[in-house]
């Protein structure tokens, strides 16, 4: 298992466009960037290729690193960030499956699986398979499982990849709160990719805070969405990964701390 992380930021990215900030700085003068999330996995047995998530990015994080186009495709949720990429599919398939949930958001009245469906509905070459949480189904010779996370208001899920004696667990966007049978499902990862929007110290910052304390009173989860640096580390070890790395990294870290390991960058390679 070949993973390749083609976008490792938030929703603005780093650099952020327009932003002149020590970390957008940083970041332009070492020359790396952190673009919408996106991780594609490849079957070396195979040679298939599945994607996880479209970012709006894909033109130009295909074009960056040298991977191939999917074969498939996995929505974890229908912020723009994580879909809205999909339009790039126009012309250059001639045919994509695409997976996503199939329980219905209330907050949506849709399940993931019809929001993109309806949502490109002009994609006359893409199919969209309804999947069920927590339930096992094939893709690109890959045992492929959605796991329900917590990324209020909206339903959003984290995924877990299996094959030729490798596992691959992305958090998805999420808070600390994941579920038990979620946590199960993740668990004992080979690697473990980690929503860390940013570090606990900025939670002062959030209108709500920050939430789910440890026993040192650290904040695990920013505001009510996403996970704090510390809340995935902590994640981590509770999951048990043999290999962690944080992603839906934003600009905000400090400049001192943005690009510290286990943060990522875009373009980092694992075999698995």
């Amino acid at each position: 298992m070949e993973v390749t992380l083609l976008g490792t930021g938030d929703t603005t990215g780093t650099p952020t466009p327009g932003c002149d900030c020590d970390t957008c700085s940083e970041a332009r003068d070492r020359g790396v960037e952190r673009s919408r999330f996106s991780v594609h996995v490849r079957n070396e047995e195979t040679g298939e290729s599945l994607l996880i998530d479209a970012s709006p990015d894909f033109r130009h994080q295909f074009l960056a690193r040298d991977v191939p186009l999917p074969d498939e495709l996995l929505v974890t949720h229908v912020h723009f960030d994580h879909l809205d990429g999909l339009g790039n599919a126009y012309r250059l398939f001639d045919s994509l499956p695409v997976h996503a949930a199939d329980e219905r958001d209330p907050e949506t009245g849709e399940s993931v699986a019809e929001t993109v469906r309806s949502k490109f509905d002009y994609l006359d070459r893409i199919t969209v398979h309804d999947r069920t949480p927590l339930s096992a189904f094939s893709a690109c010779g890959f045992d492929v499982t959605l796991v329900p996370v917590d990324h209020p208001p909206l339903l959003c899920y984290g995924v877990v990849v299996e094959g030729n004696g490798a596992k691959l667990a992305v958090t998805g966007d999420t808070s600390y709160a994941i579920p038990e049978a979620s946590r199960e499902a993740l668990a004992d990862a080979d690697l473990l990719l980690a929503d860390a929007i940013v570090p606990a110290s900025l939670c002062e910052y959030h209108p709500a805070g920050g939430r789910h304390r440890d026993e040192d009173g650290v904040p695990r989860t920013f505001g009510h969405k996403h996970a704090t640096r510390e809340g995935a580390l902590s994640l981590a070890d509770e999951l048990g990964a043999e290999e962690t790395r944080l992603v839906h990294v934003s600009h905000f870290y400090p400049a001192d701390e943005a690009f510290e390991e286990p943060l990522t960058v875009d373009g980092e390679r694992y075999l698995l």
